[in-house]
């Protein structure tokens, strides 16, 4: 197994990671938009609330109604702001996680790919070893061959072909 295949595993893990990563930093994201969006509804409706009635004369009892529930709203609007602030800080959290999950990944990615490159030019230079091996080999069967046609090339065609054999021999 080269070192190319033994960091597979690892990579698929870490990819997994990091897909997880984003799977939760998109959910905290949605999240955030969703308290986003609450908080602004409530403002809306805070400052709708807040107008003056249409007539102007209000009873005393009714008056008192309406500014403890302008209390309450601005109350609710005080704690959205708080789980609005939260959501936001674990996005900005997961959105780091995610960016780390991705370096590393990204790192082990480019490991592996070195490792690939290099096994790659290993391989190259051991082919190109073989094929030099293999040349040489054949240069020097002929040398040979040669030298066996020149010893036996004034003998009787029996003891040259002996002759012959024998050189190859060697």
């Amino acid at each position: 197994m080269t070192r190319s295949e033994r960091l597979d595993p690892l990579l698929r893990v870490v990819q997994q990671r990091q897909d997880d990563a984003a799977r939760v930093a998109g959910e905290r994201e949605r999240a955030h938009a969703e308290q986003e969006a609450r908080l602004d509804a409530l403002r809306r409706y805070a400052e709708e609330y807040s107008a003056a009635p249409a007539t102007a004369t209000i009873a005393p009892a009714l008056l008192a109604n309406r500014i403890a529930f302008r209390a309450k709203l601005e109350a609710a609007v005080a704690q959205q702001t708080t789980v609005v602030d939260s959501a936001r800080q674990h996005a900005e959290i997961e959105r780091a996680r995610l960016l780390i999950a991705s370096r590393e990944t990204k790192v082990l990615e480019k490991l592996a790919a070195s490792y690939r490159s290099e096994e790659s030019r290993v391989a190259e230079q051991r082919t190109q070893r073989e094929l030099d091996d293999l040349g040489t080999l054949e240069q020097g069967a002929r040398s040979w061959q040669g030298e066996c046609e020149d010893l036996n090339g004034d003998q009787p065609a029996v003891f040259r072909s002996a002759r012959f054999l024998a050189c190859l021999r060697q």
